[in-house]
């Protein structure tokens, strides 16, 4: 694994260069998507802004998990390279979203309808950088033949040990939720506001639920980690956020479907 990139005394950390690729190629699947949907907003700065926001959430989440680790060594902790968590990224890039959709015209909930295929592509590849940093984010031994070590990693495995490379098992479903969630939110056939988002509230916290069980993160809560009680709590305001949004539509006076993207929320 190459955590850093040596060029003459200047360090470039490879997370950080995957983290850009992930962000260009977000960028590029929501511009796609709004081109489909015909709506004219800046779709790299929308993602550069939320990228900033999702990295500050994912480490503000990550050290305040370890509340005694932040107050005896601060600095150390904040500025440490390695410690991220999507959780807090997902929080912190959804309000970053819902707030840049006024801007532009576009309601809160459809902004997030629009973004969900774009944060699927940069979650995945965002999880290269993890690979590639060897940041501990891989999974527990396995004697599988695509086993991986990372002995040189940020948070090294011991010399001879090979491990589930997580970050690519995450990285091919984060790109099949990708593929679903552009497939159902086509305006071939238009989906009743935030119904997207809570699928992919949904499909997310199952898959990083099931592959909390073959990474090292501790287990804390009745045999879970942090993350798969997130997971949890994605899935449930998922699922929640499916029967609003298939209510309201089925309420509307009109009788239409609240769609994806209306004429009233442009």
């Amino acid at each position: 694994m190459y955590p850093y990139i040596h060029i003459g005394h200047f360090s470039i950390g490879t997370f950080g260069i995957m983290l850009w690729l992930a962000a260009v190629c977000a960028g590029w699947v929501l511009h796609l998507n709004f081109r489909r949907w015909k709506i004219d907003a800046d779709a790299i700065g929308i993602v550069a802004i939320s990228t900033v926001a999702g990295v500050i959430g994912a480490k503000l989440w990550h050290v305040l998990e370890d509340p005694q680790t932040l107050i005896q060594h601060p600095a150390a902790t904040l500025f440490d390279r390695a410690g991220f968590a999507w959780f807090g990224g997902l929080v912190a890039g959804i309000l970053a979203l819902m707030w840049q959709g006024r801007s532009y015209g576009i309601t809160s909930l459809a902004m997030l309808d629009l973004a969900t295929p774009a944060a699927a592509v940069g979650y995945g590849l965002g999880r290269l950088g993890c690979l590639t940093s060897g940041d501990g984010d891989y999974g527990i031994p396995t004697k599988l033949p695509w086993g991986m070590g990372f002995p040189e990693g940020l948070v090294p495995t011991p010399p001879g040990v090979r491990v589930h490379p997580t970050p690519i098992y995450e990285l091919i479903v984060a790109l099949l939720i990708a593929w679903i969630l552009w497939r159902r939110g086509s305006p071939a056939r238009p989906r009743p506001i935030s119904q997207i988002t809570g699928e992919y509230l949904v499909l997310s916290g199952i898959a990083r639920f099931l592959v909390e069980f073959i990474r090292i993160n501790p287990k804390i809560y009745w045999g879970m980690s942090n993350a798969q009680m997130a997971s949890i709590g994605s899935v449930i305001a998922g699922i929640a956020l499916i029967a609003w949004a298939r209510r309201r539509a089925a309420l509307k006076a009109s009788g239409a479907p609240a769609t994806a993207v209306t004429a009233d929320s442009r």
